[in-house]
């Protein structure tokens, strides 16, 4: 299983990408696994306020429907389109083309918060 190191991670399974002011965002290897083969995944509107901790969208796979929960607070500046089309992208390569949103955070620094890969590692046991 991978944990890429420069990413950061939510006991909820998320993860973010930090450059900047910018933050990419998606669910870890281990949490796609968990669900299964996805089949839909509800992104919010480009221009919408994450908050930190709360749902921002659902995932659907063949055996359940899990919440978003955003890593970080900011604002929505792009979407993953390849993903609204192919959503077996997130099951591929969920680190990669399997991003959901891009968004521009409210501090940046709210990331030291968040687990990095050897404690999520930990957290789900690998």
């Amino acid at each position: 299983m991978n944990f890429p190191e420069q990413l950061r991670y939510t006991k909820d399974h998320e993860w973010i990408r930090v450059e900047g002011g910018m933050g990419w965002v998606g669910i870890t290897e281990y949490a796609q696994g968990e669900l299964g083969d996805i089949v839909y995944v509800e992104l919010p509107a480009v221009g919408a306020k994450l908050v930190q901790g709360k749902s921002f969208g659902t995932i659907e796979a063949v055996k359940a429907v899990s919440d978003l929960y955003a890593p970080l607070s900011g604002e929505v500046t792009e979407l993953n389109k390849e993903i609204q089309d192919h959503p077996e992208s997130v099951n591929k390569d969920p680190y990669g083309k399997g991003w959901m949103v891009k968004i521009k955070l409210s501090n940046a620094a709210d990331a030291n918060g968040l687990l990095d890969a050897a404690a999520y590692k930990a957290l789900v046991g690998k």
